[in-house]
């Protein structure tokens, strides 16, 4: 088997301080699995070097040059080193025993990290469980260098969950690639895996597609937004719009796959269709002219079942699939009306043509057509949970959002899943008192209830519950005008989304306690964080 080269990482130190009071909690979010505290200290007073992996290492130096200030030199490993350290990608380290393993049969995200007092060792199966252990000793150097020295441990670490996922809607505003970069930085931070992009919907069409350029010149802008709360029912005229260049998309996709998060693209359909048939008004089942929607919510006009629709969307996809080396295509799917169907000649002619039901199991058909199309190009498709409605596709995820019997309808149907209920994972909620708040879509999520979440429902048996591929949060962005108010949204509630996953959410007050020693990070960024969040309690006392 052809094995990944090697990763050797070098530190060379004096030798550190004897003591550690073993009975303090590193200062880690998520916490690893297993922590085995030693004796001592490793020093980061001296100068260190550092060798391996040219990506990785240049990974780390890059962020401790911005954020910690550690001396770090890159050096190649020689015989004059007298302190060397090796990492084999089909190896762990556990005490000082090397265990090596098939590799196909690794947990390819586990890593253990090794502090002695005079080297640092981190070992994996793969870079992406080096990328884990990197994040890990980053939180440790700054969280440490103030003391000048990181006690000794020994830390053997590994996820509960496969999709570990953040949410970014950048159709209701629009957000830089800049700033893109900002959000998949934070999710690295606490080893999230997976960025879904919303990239349409009905205020905005995001990305270029060159067979089509009128859904970037038509559909990526729209004549005013809603201003205040939405029971205001108010507007302003200003034109408001942005789209991201099939070469940003690039862009983003390699920064992301650098920092080893895939990045899920959202194409919707066949509902939240207004700014495509804006641009296309041939792709409705009216025909009529509409302008980009200006108010949030739900709306009549959809995308129409027929065959000049379909030849659209796949042409649409065949330029989307190539951008986005994901295994999944998420195709939305969510709050698509029916009532246009209902009056549509050609939609009652194909109901009765395909021996369907009525129109939910139109929507499957339609599903269905898509994830043909997908799954023929190598891909996979995954969907809001109202794709179970009329029958679920053969081969399609769901992604959970209104509650979890969706997602455990599909467990059970063998089809796997996301966890997303709005009651645990909707960033755009509130997080503590409303009267006191920046506008939000509504409810009460705080960092406690985040931290609360199981993803795996009791009702699923044992069988069942290896279909849930873990959980992802959603930050909608109706209320989100700008990115510092994206940061405010989900800091710390992401940090508390990090620990569910990484499966070590067991103590919400050791929590609050490793997140007031994170805030030092926070506030030396210059994040946006909630400071309030973390104090509110489980159950919502505002109502």
């Amino acid at each position: 088997m052809n094995f990944l080269k090697s990763f050797l990482i070098l530190f060379s130190v004096a030798l550190c301080t004897p003591k550690f009071f073993a009975q303090e909690k590193l200062p880690l979010i998520p916490y690893p699995q297993k922590v085995e505290m030693k004796d001592g200290f490793f020093s980061l007073n001296k100068k260190i070097e550092i060798n391996g992996d040219e990506k990785l290492v240049d990974y780390l130096i890059s962020k401790n040059n911005a954020e910690i200030g550690i001396h770090l030199k890159k050096v190649r490993v020689t015989k004059k080193h007298r302190i060397f350290i090796s990492l084999y990608l089909n190896c762990m380290k556990t005490n000082k025993y090397e265990i090596c393993r098939n590799y196909s049969n690794a947990n390819l995200s586990e890593y253990s990290l090794s502090i002695s007092e005079n080297e640092i060792n981190l070992f994996s199966y793969s870079n992406d469980g080096l990328f884990n252990g990197i994040q890990t000793l980053i939180q440790l150097l700054e969280n440490y260098k103030k003391e000048g020295k990181i006690p000794c441990m020994e830390i053997t670490d590994s996820p509960k969950f496969q999709w570990r996922g953040m949410h970014l809607d950048v159709a209701r505003h629009f957000f830089t690639v800049d700033e893109v970069k900002k959000y998949i930085d934070y999710l690295a931070m606490y080893k999230f895996n997976t960025f879904h992009w919303h990239l349409t919907d009905d205020q905005g069409w995001r990305i270029e597609i060159k067979k089509y350029p009128k859904l970037t010149e038509i559909g990526a802008w729209r004549n005013g937004s809603m201003i205040g709360k939405y029971s205001d029912n108010t507007f302003d005229d200003k034109k408001y719009g942005g789209f991201y260049t099939q070469e940003q998309i690039k862009e983003v996709v390699k920064y992301a796959t650098e920092r080893h998060i895939t990045v899920v693209p959202e194409i919707e359909m066949p509902g939240h269709a207004v700014a495509a048939i804006a641009s296309y008004p041939e792709l409705g089942c009216t025909g009529k002219q509409i302008e980009v929607e200006k108010k949030w919510g739900v709306f009549e006009d959809v995308f129409c079942p027929k065959p000049e629709t379909f030849t659209f969307l796949e042409n649409v996809l065949a330029e989307v699939m190539p951008l986005f080396p994901s295994e999944y295509i998420h195709i939305g799917g969510d709050e698509c009306p029916k009532e246009n169907w209902k009056k549509c000649a050609h939609c009652q002619s194909l109901i009765k043509e395909k021996g369907l039901k009525d129109e939910h199991e139109l929507q499957s058909y339609f599903i269905q057509k898509i994830e043909k199309f997908v799954n023929a190009h190598g891909k996979k498709i995954i969907g809001w949970d109202e794709i179970l409605e009329g029958g679920l596709a053969p081969n399609a995820a769901v992604m959970s959002w209104r509650g979890t019997e969706g997602g455990i309808a599909a467990a059970q149907q063998k089809h796997f899943v996301v966890m997303s209920p709005g009651e645990f994972c909707y960033f755009d909620h509130y997080q503590n008192n409303p009267a006191t708040e920046p506008i939000a879509f509504g409810g009460y999520t705080s960092a406690e209830k985040v931290y609360s979440f199981n993803p795996v429902p009791e009702k699923l048996n044992n069988d069942e519950r290896k279909y849930i591929l873990g959980a992802q949060a959603n930050l909608w962005s109706e209320y989100i005008l700008d990115f510092k108010q994206v940061e405010y949204m989900i800091f710390p509630r992401m940090m508390a989304l990090s620990e569910v996953l990484w499966g070590t959410n067991l103590d919400f007050n050791d929590f609050k306690l490793r997140f007031q020693k994170n805030a030092e990070i926070l506030d030396k960024l210059k994040v946006n964080y909630n400071k309030e969040s973390i104090n509110q309690p489980l159950k919502n006392p505002y109502k």
